[in-house]
Parts: structure tokens; sequence; C-alpha cells
């Protein structure tokens, strides 16, 4: 068996802040039937060990960026963990990576330590365990890839949303282990600072984004954040492989907090509808759409309430649960508050609320300006809950909008629309309360969602073959 360390900030059960954290549980699993076994390397921060089952260390060091670690490797949710202990560095009372909205400010020299252990390990193993190839996940990762050069060992690079950079002065160079001949231009150097994510696209293997066409977009100004030109330089180690769902956990068929359904038995869609108009206090004659996101610019938030207008009045409803932004906050609840029985919000996440807003929902809304992957639109395509997305990244990828054509051949899974502004998702909405009229029409749409696979398989699969080829050459 091939063996694999997957270096990341974040990965469910233990740790999630987004999307990264899905994909950082899923694949160790996913690969097994690949012929790879891959272990997870994430900080320990606080209460993660008390997660990990029997928990072993299997690597110390007296002094890692101020103090003492150590490496605990134990199991979680069914995958070998390496827990970083570092309570100097990551034991604290907020999140992985800020307190009260304010990144904490050695978040640099906490990530650079993962990185500089994770490089540690794959030079020289841990408990008698060594890693064929290192595969790293975003800025918090970007140091192992530069760490590793010239070593022989494989390493990829993933992108999972390029706007996070890892940004530090160059006044951090001596603390991240770095020497002022790699602050260059084809180094770390981004336009007068250190960027950690910069630091693992120069130096990577390989490169991956959780989409193809983010992959495509990634080369774009509009899209590349300042980073499309080292991108553009590695296209031909650049790999779009979409993100996957766990389809145990997101399955209406068995889902604990439904009521059961399917795409041959869809009955129970119209209870779940049901109960979720009484949840958010709604009376909704058309079709009940859901949003479940960060209520960020990014989640094209701001193009809500100018959209929304002609959709209500039509008869259609809107069911929010997320938070970020104040103003965002605030814009999402004056909108309840003008449209008391058309509009709900729950500001928060509630992971369950989620299942059941999927299985209640007729549509889940997703007009990103720019998105990666997302697993939103997945979770609805699985659920029957059409998505109505923007036309980029991942949403691009894996919904099939409604237009004569796959309407003709039955394909039509959801709506997409473009340019992202607010007209074009007005008349995306509209669009959704005349798709909705044709209640024919509209189960078959179901249906052909709901048919869908958007398991880790395929995936996983193209990962495999990926470190196959790197560790060919």
């Amino acid at each position: 068996m091939k063996r694999v360390l997957s270096v990341a900030s974040e990965a469910v059960p233990l740790i999630k802040t987004g999307g990264l954290a899905d994909v950082g549980g899923a694949l160790p699993a996913a690969l097994k039937g690949q012929g790879w076994e891959m272990r997870v390397m994430i900080p320990a921060y606080r209460g993660i060990l008390k997660k990990l089952k029997s928990p072993k260390p299997v690597w110390e060091s007296e002094s890692l960026y101020g103090g003492p670690a150590r490496l605990v490797l134990g199991k979680a949710g069914g995958m070998e963990v390496l827990a970083l202990q570092a309570d100097h560095l990551f034991d604290r009372d907020g999140g992985p990576y800020s307190e009260d909205g304010r990144d904490y400010p050695d978040n640099a020299e906490r990530f650079a330590a993962l990185s500089f252990v994770a490089a540690e390990i794959a030079r020289e193993g841990a408990g008698r365990w060594q890693p064929d190839l290192v595969h790293c996940h975003d800025w918090q990762t970007g140091l192992v890839p530069w760490y590793l050069r010239g070593t022989g060992i494989p390493t990829v690079m993933t992108i999972h949303n390029i706007a996070f950079q890892g940004r530090f002065g160059r006044d951090k160079l001596a603390a991240l282990g770095l020497q002022t001949w790699d602050f260059t231009r084809e180094g770390v150097e981004f336009w007068g600072d250190i960027s950690t994510l910069k630091a693992g696209l120069v130096a990577a293997s390989a490169i991956t984004t959780v989409s193809p066409r983010y992959a495509d977009e990634l080369m774009r100004g509009e899209f590349g954040m300042g980073l499309e030109g080292v991108i553009q330089a590695r296209a031909g180690d650049l790999h779009g492989i979409l993100n996957g769902i766990d389809l145990e956990v997101w399955n209406p068929e068995t889902d604990p907090e439904v009521t059961s359904f399917s795409a041959a038995k869809p009955g129970g869609k119209t209870k779940n509808r049901k109960a979720l108009e009484t949840e958010f206090d709604l009376d909704v004659p058309g079709p009940l759409a859901i949003l479940i996101s960060r209520l960020t610019p990014q989640k094209g938030i701001d193009l809500l309430a100018p959209a929304l207008g002609p959709y209500l009045e039509a008869g259609g409803g809107l069911a929010v649960l997320g938070s970020g932004d104040g103003w965002a906050e605030d814009a999402m609840r004056d909108l309840a508050a003008r449209h008391p029985d058309r509009v709900g919000v729950k500001i928060g996440y509630d992971e369950a609320l989620s299942h059941r807003m999927y299985a209640g929902g007729d549509a889940v809304l997703v007009p990103s300006r720019f998105e990666p992957c997302g697993l939103t639109q997945l979770y609805g395509l699985r659920y029957g809950c059409l998505p109505v997305v923007s036309a980029v990244g991942g949403l691009a990828d894996t919904v099939v909008g409604a237009t004569p054509a796959t309407e003709a051949a039955g394909a039509s899974t959801g709506i997409v629309f473009h340019p992202v502004d607010d007209l074009a998702l007005r008349q995306a909405l509209m669009k959704l309360i005349a798709l909705y009229a044709d209640r024919k029409g509209w189960a078959a749409m179901q249906r052909q969602a709901m048919k869908t696979d958007w398991g880790w398989d395929g995936s996983a699969a193209r990962y495999a073959a990926l470190y196959d080829a790197l560790l060919a050459r």
C-alpha cells in the first residue's frame, strides 16, 4: 500500500470552518480502494486530542517555534490522524485562525510550525511510518513543498480558495525558516510580502484545484487575485479535480433529520416542505428557495435584496441560514422584516437544520461571484432541491442549466445564470417561478437531479492517478 500524508488546517469530524475540512475528512476513506493509505496531519487545537481514539505519541520536539511539541497518532471517523500538539501555538479560546474576528498575530509561525513538522515527517518518518508523497491544502501548508525542495519527495498543492494567500511581512523571513534569497519574484515574494500559498504553488510537484472550471479561471486576472501569472506558468502541472460529498451522510432516504424520500418515491419531499415552512413561520404559495451560506460579498449576498422583489410578489419564498459580515446579516433580517410571510432568517449555523432545509426546499440559491467548487449545490441536487447558481467554478461544472436543449434532452438539473449581477439573478428567480409552475416538468428535473452521483469515488480515482504519475516520474 502506497502512503500519502495529507496536511491541512482542518478536517471533519475534528474541526471544520469550511469545505476544506470536508475534503480533508473524506479523502482517506475514498483513497483506500485506490491503493493509497492516507494519514491526515492537523494542528491539535483545544479539544482535538480528546476526540482521538487510541492516541499515542510518535514524534516529539523540545522546542518548536517557542515551545515543546509532539505528534499524536490516533483515529477519528475511521481515518488515521497525526495531531500536532503544541499548546503554545494551538491551544486557544478562539477558532483555528482568529478570535473575535481578528486573526492571531502569530498565524505565520503557527502554520509554519505545522509545515515544518510535516516536512520533517516526510523526510524522516514518524513511528516507523513514512509517506511516499505529501498532499498540502491551502496557504496554511504552502511552506511544506518549499521546505521539501530538492529532496525528491513529490508534493501536491491544492487550492481550495485562492482568496486566502497567507500573506505576511518580509520581517517574518527568519521566523519562517526562510532566507533572503528565498524572497524573490520566482520564490516566496508577492507584492512586497511573503505569500505561503505562492511558495507552495512555485515549489509543488503538481497543483490541483477543486473543480476543472476553477483551474481555468485562476489563469485570468478576475479570478487569480494576483497569482494568475504563477498559475499560468504552472499550467502543465495544474489539475482540476471536483470535490465530492459523503453519500451516506447526505442521503434523503436514511437522513434521521427528515421524512424519508427518494427519486423513485418523492412523496416525503412535500412533508418536508410543509415542516420547513412551519419551522421558519412562512406561508409560501410558490417555490420555496433556501440559502445556506456565509454571508459575504463572495457569496453574492448583496445581490439578493435588489433581485428578490418580483420573485416574492409572484409567490416565491426564501429561508436563510448563515452568518458573516454584519451588514449582510442586517440585510437578511431587513428582508425578513419587510416580507414576514415569505422570508425567514436564522443567523448562525445548524447542521441538522441545514439537512431539513435541503429536504424541504424546492431550490437552493448560490449566487457566488466565484466558487472554487461548492458543496451546497451538490447537497441540493442530492435532495431534489434544485440549484440556482452563477456560472462560475464548480457551480458551472456540476449544474446543468435549464435551456430548451437540456429540457428537450431531459438533462436539466437547475438554473445557471450569467453575468453575476442582480439583474441576472432576478431573471433566474423569475425562471424558477415559471419552471415550478410546470409541475410535471419540475418533478422530472428533480428526479434527474437526484440521480446524479457526486460521491467521492470518481474524484479519489483522479487523485490516485495523479499520485501514481508523480511517483513514476
